[in-house]
């Protein structure tokens, strides 16, 4: 099971992730089609993501699914996270109130 503060790269691209906030569905993520696996794992000699999942990830940003799961992309990609084939969503920044 993948933990909170978890570091996690793809195995098709340069993505890399840390898992802020944990939860069963984790343990289907993936990016670009290919499961993720630990920094510093060795990788497969993948061409690159599978083209249905080649939207790409941003630096900086978290990413967050139905189930509570949130993810911060540490190093950007051309994968899509997904939990299995479903895209996570990238999550919006929350509006500061006006100072007025």
């Amino acid at each position: 099971m993948i933990k909170s503060g978890a570091r996690l790269q793809s195995q098709v691209c340069d993505t890399q992730i840390i898992v802020i906030r944990a939860s069963e569905n984790l343990t289907h993520l993936r990016c670009g089609g290919a499961p993720m696996v630990p920094v510093g794992e060795s990788t497969t000699a993948a061409a690159g993501p599978d083209p249905r999942f080649a939207d790409g990830s941003a630096i900086g940003k978290r990413y967050t699914d139905e189930s509570g799961a949130e993810l911060l992309v540490t190093r950007a990609g051309a994968g899509t996270l997904t939990i299995g084939d479903i895209p996570l969503q990238l999550e919006q920044a929350r509006a500061l109130p006006s100072s007025d």
